[in-house]
């Protein structure tokens, strides 16, 4: 093999490799002798096939195996011995005649067109200072999550009606209802229920359906008249009229809770102050998240400023495109942030490749960090994120699994994030860390703005 560099401007280089005839050749032999003993073809006994006989018939299939296969192989190795890391896939373009190649008469030539990733010493973990936000949770904080848990913990209680009229169901009362429903005079799968639990207003049942019922009295029976949504999941539904005939058993209206040992028991703990103590420690995760999450921006920002290299073009286009993809798509959509409406696409281009300069830059430096200081993301790790994301889709965990295990680039992009957290928990490791005291709004209100 001999390798001629024809271009080295910035991050971009450009080799030229040529692979002798002769050398294809002995592959195409030694290929030809492996399998010629295995093959069976007509007129020849098992096994006794002429090796010229099958190069005559596969000779120019098998020379396009080998020809892939030196590309491949080549290729990864002149870029070693140049000591190119490639920024993105290598282009690869023939040079001369290929079918000349593949009879055998002419040697192999190709150029590789790369971008390299830039070469720059990352800043010392260990020198960087660091500050990092630290709020507690006050006991005013926890009295207000347990008004939270308590409101979303609504009880329900027998209805009474005024004087001696029966009580009616309203808005948010709890309804114990049998139904039966049917398309036209036919009843339908999953269309009847008994002791069916509803609360009027949440949303539960297919749009029309609750409303129907205001106004109702325990132990009337009423027809309600409704239309499946047409995106409904079951298609033999989905855009058709149906009835339900509905028995009211019991309407119970709801209750002001009470923070109390009962509330929590109904939760499954022990007693008030150990549900305080839970929310304690979950506002303390918050708290720690969103503090987490501010030390690190101040890191990136750290991080951005001292450093200064050239960047891939390719990887920087790649980004940018990602980006503006989105804006688009926001402006298309009525949803263009309030402070870009105003803005020319000349301006708004500017700005969101100065974003993309930013994103490229910094995954380059937490990459060498972490190259340097050997961080490694395992496969647990990996498949750990995915099955979480899987859980996102109720009913298709296993095809969202399957997907992302068999498709390396989606895997990229879920192992990408794992290991930036971990690179930025190595640097919060190793970098001196101050404690500041902050408010609870200005630690939130970071977060938002963000």
């Amino acid at each position: 093999m001999q390798v001629v560099e024809k271009l080295n401007e910035g991050l971009s280089r450009v080799l030229e490799v040529t692979i002798a005839k002769g050398e294809l050749t002995q592959k195409l032999d030694a290929k030809i002798a492996e399998i010629a003993p295995k093959m069976n073809i007509k007129g020849f006994r098992p096994g006794k096939v002429p090796q010229n006989h099958v190069r005559k018939l596969y000779g120019k299939e098998l020379m396009g195996e080998i020809i892939q296969e030196t590309l491949n192989a080549t290729t990864e190795q002149a870029m070693k011995d140049a000591n190119i890391r490639p920024a993105s896939q290598p282009e690869l373009k023939p040079i001369g005649d290929i079918e000349g190649v593949i009879e055998g008469k002419a040697d192999l030539a190709y150029e590789i067109a790369v971008e390299m990733m830039p070469i720059f010493t990352p800043v010392e973990p260990a020198s960087l200072e660091l500050t990092r936000p630290v709020y507690e949770p006050t006991e005013a904080d926890i009295d207000e999550a347990l008004k939270t848990v308590t409101a979303q913990s609504k009880q329900f209680e027998a209805k009474t009606g005024k004087g001696k009229a029966a009580p009616k169901a309203e808005d948010g009362d709890k309804l114990i209802i049998d139904f039966v429903g049917k398309l036209g005079d036919e009843l339908f799968e999953g269309g009847s229920a008994e002791g069916a639990e509803l609360i009027i207003g949440s949303g539960q049942f297919i749009p029309g359906f609750e409303e129907q019922l205001i106004g109702a009295k325990k132990g009337e029976v009423k027809t309600l008249n409704v239309t499946f949504p047409e995106n409904y999941g079951a298609a033999n539904l989905a855009g058709k009229a149906a009835t339900f005939e509905t028995t009211v058993q019991d309407i119970l209206s709801p209750k002001e809770g009470e923070a109390d040992d009962e509330l929590a028991k109904s939760l499954g703990l022990e007693s008030l102050q150990a549900l305080k103590d839970i929310l304690k420690t979950q506002l303390q995760q918050q708290f720690g998240q969103a503090s987490r999450f501010k030390m690190k921006r101040a890191l990136l920002d750290i991080l951005d400023e001292k450093h200064s290299f050239e960047l891939p073009k390719r990887m920087l286009e790649a980004e940018f495109q990602g980006i503006w993809q989105q804006v688009e798509q926001d402006k298309a959509n009525g949803q263009l942030a309030e402070e870009d409406a105003s803005k020319s696409e000349a301006e708004l281009k500017d700005e969101y490749m100065k974003i993309a300069e930013r994103r490229v830059r910094l995954g380059l430096v937490l990459a060498e960090i972490g190259t340097r200081q050997n961080v490694q993301v395992t496969d647990q790790e990996v498949n750990q994120a995915i099955m979480q994301e899987a859980r996102n889709y109720p009913g298709q965990e296993r095809q969202v699994f399957e997907f992302y295990t068999k498709n390396p680039g989606a895997a990229a992009q879920i192992r990408a994030p794992i290991y930036e957290e971990k690179v930025c928990d190595l640097i919060f490791s190793l970098a001196t860390v101050k404690e500041e005291p902050i408010s609870k709004e200005d630690l939130l209100k970071e977060e938002e703005e963000a």
